[in-house]
């Protein structure tokens, strides 16, 4: 059986796409290893697919303390980067734990940033899933859950969000540049992801026919000589994570002067751990500051009946990933 027809179009220029993008039904194609699957499985259905992934997005550079990355850039591309290899590491633990070379391959950071939140109930249509058809439920929260959210679920949906990369660039306190034919706005990486409500759970902030154009770090490479990205999974390649850690220190005098961590895995998003953080600050980075930050990174967290085997698992996470960005040179 053949899928609905659809009109394709390949952008020439950037004003020509976000024109297009616009349209009711419309969707921008770059590398499409999220946008295909999903349409394989008739969980999408765009009328017109916009191909962006000629236009001129996809640079890589370096000016002073600004690190600059185009969205349609190219997974491997950037871990491959000497810039990235030698001034944000972490960005590239991040991208190298993610899907396969093939898929790293083809894959750009602005898809993967906007992979679709989902769990295994999103891609059964006969099981209730608001994400997939929203007021239908969340089939997971009495279901199988055993990947569900420690954090900012609601009874609307408990899915994780799935990129690593994310979960890397917002240690950074990473930024984007949103266009649409109205013009540009800038906002931190973590605003692109709402919370799911209770009978809705939207994939970003998006508005229609906007597109991610820019991923920017400012004064990242201060945390190059101690970052590390721990990833836990079922099996070691082509997974989501049960479990990450972006770990990113700043290290003077023999004291810990900043601190950054993000986990993965257990929420709707990239999860910040600000308490941990604080805890860090003017420390030794020793293994008793370490597990007081561990601790305190599970504080908050809401199991379900068959996902609580992750609280020990981030708190150990946080613990392995700091004593491994710790240990760094």
């Amino acid at each position: 059986m053949s899928s609905a027809s659809f009109n394709y179009i390949r952008a020439a220029e950037l004003t020509d796409a976000l024109a297009r993008g616009e349209r009711a039904g419309a969707a921008y194609l770059a590398g499409g290893t999220d946008l295909l699957p999903l349409w394989k499985a008739s969980l999408t259905a765009p009328q017109e697919v916009i191909d962006i992934s000629h236009l001129p997005l996809a640079t890589i550079t370096r000016s002073g303390d600004a690190l600059t990355i185009g969205a349609t850039a190219r997974l491997s591309d950037i871990a491959a980067h000497p810039e990235v290899k030698a001034h944000y590491p972490l960005v590239c633990d991040g991208i190298l734990a993610s899907a396969s070379g093939q898929v790293r391959n083809v894959a750009t950071m602005g898809g993967n940033l906007l992979q679709r939140t989902r769990c295994p109930y999103f891609r059964d249509a006969g099981l209730a899933c608001n994400k997939r058809d929203p007021g239908s439920g969340c089939g997971t929260r009495h279901g199988e859950n055993r990947h569900a959210v420690l954090f900012g679920g609601s009874p609307g949906c408990v899915a994780t969000h799935p990129s690593d990369l994310a979960v890397a660039l917002a240690a950074l306190d990473a930024r984007i540049v949103v266009s649409s034919a109205s013009g540009e706005r800038e906002l931190a990486l973590s605003e692109l992801y709402p919370l799911p409500g209770e009978t809705t759970a939207p994939d970003s902030s998006l508005r229609p026919g906007e597109m991610i154009t820019v991923i920017r770090m400012l004064n990242a490479a201060r945390f190059a000589n101690h970052a590390t990205y721990l990833k836990i999974r079922d099996r070691a390649s082509f997974e989501f994570a049960v479990v990450s850690v972006a770990a990113a220190l700043r290290i003077a005098d023999g004291a810990i002067a900043e601190a950054r961590l993000a986990a993965g895995g257990v929420a709707p998003l990239p999860w910040r751990l600000e308490k941990s953080e604080a805890a860090l600050i003017g420390r030794a980075p020793t293994e008793h500051a370490f597990a007081e930050a561990g601790a305190l990174a599970i504080e908050g967290a809401r199991p379900l009946e068959g996902n609580a085997f992750k609280i020990p698992l981030l708190r150990n996470a946080v613990i392995r990933a700091l004593q491994t960005a710790g240990g760094q040179s």
